[in-house]
């Protein structure tokens, strides 16, 4: 990665690409660092940090990490890219759901074009709801307005100026990932997403450092002392096993029958299928959380109490939340491959181009092949994701220790995405190679 990234600087076209993405990334962590109108942002942060501080409290850590901390000072950013991942979603599932989306998809550039714009849309639209959705959670639950926000007709103002400073962050969020598409090195949403977690850092380690020295050290608890140290050997176990499951994929064998066109002779030759472990990302654990999170976000929103069973069971560290959390991730994870590959389609595909799996006739037995891989690749990549998913809570519940901003699903995004990148960079160096070969 840094010999890609050191080839990439000295090409003058990737360099300045590269500056206009580190000058994106500026811009958003400037905008993560200002407070709306009518927030005091100290009492915001504070009553936020208490309640990341108590076990089960995952849904807080996962939006302040996909906000790069800007949620919990009630930033300009505060809502990140959190609308435009959920809309693109919602448009990704409608798509399969809805034959005018379905159209729109396999009519090529026109087609994803519409389908964008429709993104941009509804990214709009979450983004008001959850701007709403916030100011209650700011008024009601850590009434951490201003004293001229609280009454009258101050009130009013100051809901819809923070309403709609939310709205339009989360907009500008998306237009700011787009320019990176553009005229940056691309990857754009993925990487204001990189840079938000990894900004996150220095929050883990003054967390470690606390258990270490303060608990540990100081407070005489020595298991502390003993537990840090192999936290960062775990972290670094994971991201190892992470890189190696990402490049990790099954190779269907697929043999191509020779034929005659002319005077030619095409085919004859042995290639293969390949099938990734991990073909559906993070989206299998975003999902999950978002569904399995949904009643305790809902109750810190709208100051509901959560001193009930069904509030309790939804905690980081309740055995309920760990099975559903498990089995939702296992469900997703099936269901983002089906929309994503048809084996029916590619056994005809396959029989199209004369091409046939060695020891299974074209057809229905090709297909059964391939839905019987795709079944086993696809439980494999589920599992691994759902280990990686619930190693803080498993970890938080066994020894006590909570608030590590950089968790499971941190890790694989920060990964991903890097490689991701890394692979763009290298394929734009490529495609220069060969333009100046050809020229």
């Amino acid at each position: 990665m840094f010999q890609t990234l050191r080839n990439a600087w000295k090409i003058v076209d990737l360099r300045k690409k590269i500056f206009y993405t580190l000058f994106i990334i500026l811009i958003f962590r400037i905008g993560s660092a200002i407070t709306v109108p009518f927030v005091d942002a100290e009492v915001l942060a504070n009553a936020i940090n208490n309640t990341t501080s108590l076990a089960g409290t995952n849904y807080m850590d996962f939006l302040m990490m996909m906000s790069g901390g800007g949620f919990s000072d009630a930033s300009i950013f505060a809502l990140s890219i959190t609308p435009y991942i959920n809309a693109s979603i919602i448009i990704q599932l409608l798509t399969v759901a809805l034959p005018p989306l379905e159209r729109m998809a396999k009519d090529g550039e026109a087609g994803r074009k519409k389908l964008g714009q429709i993104t941009r849309y509804v990214t709009v639209g979450l983004g008001l709801l959850l701007g709403i959705a916030y100011y209650f959670m700011v008024r009601n639950k850590y009434n951490a307005l201003v004293s001229e926000a609280k009454s009258g007709f101050g009130m009013w103002f100051a809901a819809i100026v923070m309403i709609l400073v939310f709205t339009a962050g989360s907009a500008l969020m998306m237009w700011l990932g787009e320019q990176i598409n553009e005229k940056g090195i691309g990857n754009g949403i993925s990487i204001l997403l990189f840079a938000g977690i990894l900004s996150r850092i220095p929050s883990g380690i003054r967390t470690l450092w606390a258990y270490f020295y303060d608990l540990g050290i100081t407070g005489g608890q020595s298991k502390y002392i003993v537990l840090t140290p192999i936290v960062i050997v775990i972290f670094l176990a994971m991201i190892a096993f992470i890189v190696f499951m990402n490049d990790s994929e099954r190779r269907i064998p697929v043999q191509y029958a020779k034929r005659v066109v002319g005077r030619k002779m095409y085919g004859g030759q042995n290639t293969y299928i390949p099938i990734k472990v991990n073909m559906s990302g993070v989206m299998p654990i975003i999902l999950a959380s978002s569904i399995v999170s949904l009643p305790s976000i809902i109750a810190t929103f709208f100051n509901l109490s959560t001193d009930n069973w069904f509030f309790s069971a939804f905690r980081q560290d309740s055995w309920i939340y760990i099975i559903l959390y498990f089995l939702f991730i296992i469900g997703f994870a099936f269901f983002y491959v089906t929309i994503q590959y048809n084996p029916l389609e590619m056994s005809n595909n396959l029989r199209k181009n004369s091409g046939a799996i060695p020891g299974y006739r074209p057809g229905k037995p090709t297909t059964d092949y391939i839905k019987r891989v795709l079944n086993k690749v696809t439980l494999i990549g589920a599992l691994f994701l759902g280990v990686i998913a619930l190693f803080p809570s498993l970890f938080g519940k066994f020894t006590q220790i909570y608030g590590l901003t950089l968790g499971g699903t941190s890790i694989m995004i920060v990964v991903g995405v890097a490689l991701e990148t890394t692979q763009q960079i290298q394929s734009q160096m490529m495609m220069r190679h060969y333009k100046g070969f050809l020229e």
